[in-house]
């Protein structure tokens, strides 16, 4: 049988992009992808390396694109309002993005197993390590700051996914006071 034309590696990950988004990451499966494309899942293996490298296209994809956000998010911002626009961005990418967001969040590797993803998947927080130093945060404390930081923000997004914030207070304005408390701390135990 013929391949059909325009799938290629992109189309691939596009497909399964779409697929966690819609569906979350627990619907990915070779089946829902090339459903998504129009062909039949044996036609995937030309492409990625079976359901593994479907998985590994789309953590990719989700912290690429998660590390893009969070570089667009800060603009000409500096200090306290760059690192709350840099979580501002995070929380709204995961909300636009859940499955991706997902996806990039799990089976992190070591970087001997796969060091390419896991430079991928670590550069978010060579991201937040950079807006850390840029609020004067020294280096030794970057790693206890982002762990802080990054299982608010996670735990947070999901929270929010699963609907978990059920009191009628506006989930917007605490969020910004969840944020507002860790930059506080931050410059507090960086001093």
């Amino acid at each position: 049988m013929a391949r059909k034309v325009g799938i290629d590696r992109t189309a691939v990950t596009e497909a399964a992009v779409r697929v966690v988004d819609e569906h979350g990451f627990e619907a990915l499966s070779l089946s829902a992808v090339a459903t998504d494309l129009g062909i039949r899942p044996p036609s995937l293996y030309a492409h990625v390396d079976g359901l593994a490298g479907v998985r590994r296209l789309v953590a990719q994809e989700g912290a690429t694109r998660l590390s893009h956000a969070l570089v667009q998010s800060a603009g000409t911002a500096t200090g306290r309002d760059a690192l709350f626009a840099f979580m501002a961005a995070y929380r709204s990418f995961a909300h636009r993005h859940p499955g991706l967001y997902e996806a990039s969040q799990r089976d992190v590797p070591a970087p001997d197993d796969d060091p390419e993803l896991a430079s991928v998947l670590g550069e978010p927080v060579r991201l937040a390590a950079d807006e850390l130093g840029a609020m004067g945060v020294p280096a030794d404390r970057h790693i206890d700051t982002i762990r802080a930081v990054r299982a608010a923000l996670h735990g947070w997004v999901e929270l929010e996914q699963a609907d978990g914030f059920g009191l009628p207070d506006d989930v917007d304005a605490s969020f910004d006071a969840m944020c507002d408390l860790l930059i506080a701390g931050i410059e507090a135990h960086s001093g």
